[in-house]
C-alpha cells in the first residue's frame, strides 16, 4: 500500500468548520478581507489580546484569493534587518502553526536555494547569508556540488545561458498547505466567536471628523470602532472610499501547475536571472511561479509571453522536466510598493489600519503580520516588527528597498 498523503481525505472546502452567521450591525473591529493575513489577524486579536467582537468581511468565499493562488513559498532569508525581523518571526511562528491551530497545515520544511548565475549574483548572494547569520536566520553559501548534492535534478553544467555558480541555502524554510492554513485560521477565529462573512463586499467607508465609523456593504451598513483594510490588490480602492491615497500598484501575477508526478524534487529552488521559482506539491504537482506581469491590472490572469518565457526557463533548470505537461494556469493580484516592502500600520483616518504593499511575499509573512496587525489594532500604535513599514516612511525617507528579495524581482 503507497504512504497516505497527510491531510489527502479533507475536503476541497470545508465550510463546516466555521459557522455562516449574519452580519451583526456593529463590531468593535471590521477586517475587510477573508484571506490568509484577515484571518491570521483575526486569529490573534482573539488568541493575544482577548479581541472577539469581530467581523472578518469577504467579497468572495474565504481564502478565494491570493491565499488560493500563491505559491506557498515560506522563508526568512530577506537582505536588511527590518525584512529579516517580521519574516522569521514568521517563520518562528509557522514551525509552531500546526500544534497552535490543532489542524495539519501540512508545513513542510525542505529547504529553499536562491541560486546564482554570475559574479554579481555570487557576492550579492554572500552579502545576504552574512547578513542572514547577524540576525540569526539560517543561512549557507554551497557551491555548485552542493547545490547537486541538495537537489539532485539542477543542470549545473557550465555550457547553458546562465550557469549555476551556487546558491544560498535556508533549510529551515519550505512550503504549506495554503488552503489548510486558511481554513485552520478560519476554524480558530470562528471557535473564538468571530463572525465570518462570506459574499460581502465592501462598497464604502464611513469616516466622521477624521475617524472611521464603520464601513458600507452589499449587505448593508456595519458600524465599527476599528477598521483593518487587508485586501492586497484592492487596497488602494478601499484607501480610496476613506479618501486618501496609497503608493501601491497592482499587477498581475502568474503561476502554473503541472501534472501529478512521482516524487522528483526535494527541495525549493527559486532564480532570478532566468526568472523562475520550482517547488513540487505534497499530491506531486510541480508548482512554478515567475515574475509579475509588467502592466497594472485588477485581472486574475495574465499574458501568455511570461508563461512561455517560464517554463523556457524550467527546462534549462530542469532538462528533467521536458516531457512534463502542464495541467493548468492562473493569476493573483499583487500590490507592490516603490520600495517592494509592506506597509502595515495607522493611516490618516484615526482607527483605520492598512496592511498591504507586500507584493509577491504576502504568503510567507502571514502568520507574523497578522500578528503585529493585531497588535497594532488593538494598540492603535504599531507592534515593533512592523514598524519601520508604516506608511509614513514615504515621506520621511525611511525605505526598505527589497527590490532583490523576492528571487524573482518585483
Amino acid at each position: 500500500m503507497s504512504p497516505r498523503t497527510p491531510g489527502a481525505d479533507l475536503p476541497e472546502h470545508p465550510d463546516w468548520l466555521w459557522r455562516t452567521p449574519e452580519p451583526k450591525r456593529s463590531y468593535d473591529v471590521v477586517i475587510v478581507g477573508g484571506g490568509g493575513h484577515g484571518l491570521a489577524t483575526a486569529h490573534y486579536l482573539a488568541k493575544n489580546h482577548g479581541i472577539t467582537n469581530v467581523a472578518v468581511l469577504e467579497k468572495g468565499w474565504l481564502a478565494g484569493g491570493n491565499m488560493a493562488r500563491n505559491t506557498t513559498i515560506i522563508r526568512s532569508n530577506y537582505l536588511w534587518d527590518e525584512s529579516a525581523g517580521i519574516y522569521e518571526h514568521a517563520l518562528k511562528l509557522w514551525e509552531g502553526m500546526e500544534d497552535e491551530l490543532d489542524y495539519p497545515i501540512l508545513f513542510s520544511q525542505r529547504g529553499v536555494l536562491n541560486l546564482a548565475h554570475s559574479l554579481q549574483d555570487v557576492r550579492d548572494s554572500v552579502r545576504r547569508v552574512e547578513a542572514n547569520r547577524l540576525n540569526g536566520v539560517d543561512a549557507e553559501w554551497l557551491d555548485p556540488e552542493q547545490v547537486k548534492d541538495v537537489c539532485p535534478i539542477v543542470n549545473i553544467s557550465p555550457d547553458v545561458r546562465y550557469p549555476v555558480m551556487g546558491a544560498t541555502y535556508q533549510p529551515r524554510a519550505g512550503i504549506a498547505k495554503h488552503d489548510h492554513v486558511a481554513w485552520g485560521l478560519a476554524r480558530s477565529a470562528d471557535a473564538a466567536g468571530i463572525d465570518l462573512i462570506q459574499n460581502c463586499e465592501v462598497t464604502g467607508i464611513d469616516v466622521q471628523g477624521g475617524r472611521v465609523t464603520g464601513v458600507q456593504t452589499s449587505l448593508g451598513p456595519i458600524a465599527a470602532g476599528r477598521v483593518a483594510l487587508c485586501a492586497a490588490g484592492h487596497s488602494s480602492v478601499l484607501a480610496a472610499m476613506a479618501g486618501f491615497e496609497l503608493p501601491v500598484q497592482s499587477h498581475p501575477l502568474q503561476a502554473l501547475v503541472s501534472e501529478l508526478l512521482e516524487p522528483v524534487h526535494p527541495t525549493v529552488v527559486m532564480s532570478n536571472a532566468v526568472h523562475v521559482y520550482v517547488s513540487q506539491a505534497h499530491k506531486g504537482e510541480l508548482v512554478m511561479g515567475a515574475g509579475i506581469d509588467a502592466y497594472n491590472a485588477y485581472t486574475q490572469r495574465g499574458a501568455f509571453h511570461i508563461i512561455e518565457r517560464q517554463m523556457a526557463a524550467a527546462l534549462e533548470l530542469f532538462p528533467v522536466f521536458a516531457r512534463a505537461h502542464v495541467l493548468r494556469t492562473w493569476g493573483g493580484i499583487v500590490d507592490v510598493s516603490p520600495d517592494a516592502s509592506p506597509i502595515v500600520g495607522l493611516t490618516p483616518v484615526d482607527h483605520l489600519y492598512v496592511n498591504c504593499g507586500w507584493g509577491t511575499g504576502g504568503f510567507k509573512a502571514t502568520p507574523g503580520v497578522g500578528w503585529a496587525f493585531a497588535h497594532t489594532i488593538a494598540h492603535d500604535e504599531a507592534h515593533p516588527l512592523a514598524a519601520p513599514f508604516t506608511l509614513d516612511r514615504f515621506t520621511t525617507g525611511a525605505l526598505v528597498d527589497e527590490h532583490g528579495a523576492a528571487a524573482v524581482a518585483h
